[in-house]
């Protein structure tokens, strides 16, 4: 039997397999079809916004373009009436719907407490806030660091500078162990919270408080600590107006192109209260006080006691904002003291010499180093000092000179001038006049000059011999005396 021959049928074969294969492709086809469908755009894939547009595309505008730009001028150390009144003035801004608030700073430092409040008000603020280190030569040191690090937008004058908030002890010393670690790690992560919420150099605003760093305008632009240098308020509008900032995360674009600017000044109240926070009003006030508590020691009489008190009390208002040093109080007392003892111990001087050595160095020293990273550098002008110095001695030499005239007219007079005496100069008294009497003019008697009157009416030159023939209350009647000069002879 011969093997049946095998048979490949490729006529139907072929057909088959191309058939399978086309299936498989057109449901290839329908699932990439149905999956291209259903993805989104590559543009709606991605949120954020594109580098090419900014954030600028979907941020609102700022407040009301045509309401006031209102301007705060912060100057002097920052204190409690400078926190409100930015408070204050964040607050108005807001009610007119202004763009935006600039503050102008300068400022040594000032109260932490204070600082914190103004930090608190500027980073809640519900409008874009703008801070200018102005003028030039001002700075923004200590706590102006942390304000000026606060705001949205940040710029300074040519000419000024920012930094310095390293805490250092009552001494000038620098602050260890605990306490020192203490102080310093908290005020960093303060002024690192503020630098990374702004988005600026977090490295350079550590370095503030780690190791004192200060920067000028220039080397903070270009560090990036602040935006720019403006060398006034309408530059610093040109410079803000467009900017895109975060308001309460919010993006908001300033526009202030068209805002009017408009001071908003401290209250006469705060003003004079911000005013006592002077290093230098603070001491004229004391030395004032001091005068006037002398001066009522001396010569009891109430007026200059409740003034010189009022000054005293008003002086320590002001140290409240300052880092008081008390040994330096203690030398102003001490010098009070001794000018005191010199008055009714015989010295020659040397306590009122001693007294005024003890004030000027108390003045130098009466304010201390800084004790936290806020609190300012501050010390009294040495003109003032010398000024003040150059006062007191003068006050105290006058003084002394009352005093001995009044003890040479008890041993002279001791009747007349002694305890209970009557003040009267005693008939036969001699007298030198001082300027001409004609009749009325100066004499010379008993250890002071008396207004004095000739009593035949006679005109009498100056330096002319002259006895005293009686008293009407403080005027002095005298004749002339031997080889005094008199009517004719005087013309």
């Amino acid at each position: 039997m011969q093997p049946r021959p095998h048979r490949t049928r490729h006529g139907q074969r072929v057909p088959r397999e191309l058939g399978r294969l086309g299936l498989a492709a057109g449901a290839a086809w329908l699932i990439l079809t149905a999956a291209g469908a259903s993805a989104p755009p590559a543009d709606a894939a991605d949120p954020s916004p594109s580098p090419s547009t900014g954030p600028s595309a979907s941020a609102a505008t700022a407040g009301d373009p045509t309401s006031p730009l209102y301007v705060v001028t912060a100057t002097g150390v920052v204190d409690n009436v400078m926190a409100g009144y930015i408070e204050a003035a964040v607050d108005r801004a807001a009610e007119d719907a202004s763009p935006a608030l600039i503050v102008q700073l300068n400022t040594p430092g000032g109260s932490l407490d204070a600082t914190q409040r103004i930090v608190s008000a500027l980073l809640e603020a519900p409008l874009p806030t703008i801070v200018w280190v102005a003028p030039s030569g001002g700075r923004a040191a200590s706590a102006g660091t942390f304000i000026t690090l606060a705001s949205n937008l940040a710029y300074m004058a040519p000419g000024t500078n920012i930094g310095a908030a390293s805490p250092v002890g009552s001494g000038g010393e620098d602050l260890t162990g605990t306490i020192g670690e203490k102080v310093k790690n908290d005020a960093i992560a303060n002024i690192r919270s503020i630098a990374e919420t702004r988005g600026r150099n977090v490295d350079w605003a550590v370095s503030t408080v780690d190791t004192a760093v200060s920067s000028s305008a220039v080397e903070a632009v270009r560090l990036g600590a602040v935006d720019g240098i403006a060398v006034s308020l309408e530059d610093v509008r040109r410079q803000a107006n467009g900017q895109v900032v975060q308001v309460a995360s919010q993006p908001m674009t300033i526009d202030i192109a068209d805002a009017p600017l408009v001071d908003l000044p401290m209250n006469p109240f705060q003003s004079f209260i911000h005013l006592l926070s002077d290093p230098n009003i603070a001491f004229i006030l004391l030395t004032i006080g001091f005068y006037g508590l002398l001066f009522e020691v001396q010569s009891p009489n109430f007026v200059t006691g409740i003034v010189g008190a009022i000054a005293i009390v008003l002086a320590f208002i002001g140290f409240g904002s300052l880092p008081l040093n008390v040994a330096g109080l203690m030398l102003i007392l001490l010098a009070i003291v001794l000018f005191l003892l010199e008055f009714t111990v015989t010295s020659h001087g040397l306590l009122a010499v001693g007294g005024i050595i003890c004030f000027v160095l108390g003045a130098f020293t009466l304010y201390t180093a800084p004790g936290t990273p806020t609190a300012p550098d501050v010390t009294v002008a040495a003109p003032l000092v010398l000024g003040m110095a150059s006062i007191t001695g003068a006050y105290v030499a006058l003084m002394f000179v009352t005093v001995v005239r009044a003890r040479r007219r008890s041993r002279a007079y001791p009747v007349a001038y002694g305890a209970g005496g009557s003040h009267i100069v005693p008939a036969g008294s001699d007298a030198l006049v001082k300027t001409s009497l004609t009749p009325l003019g100066v004499v010379y008697a008993a250890g002071e000059e008396w207004t004095a009157r000739s009593d035949d009416a006679a005109v009498i030159a100056p330096g002319a011999h002259v006895r005293v023939i009686g008293q009407e209350g403080l005027t002095l009647i005298v004749e002339a005396g031997p080889g005094a000069a008199s009517n004719g002879e005087a013309s």
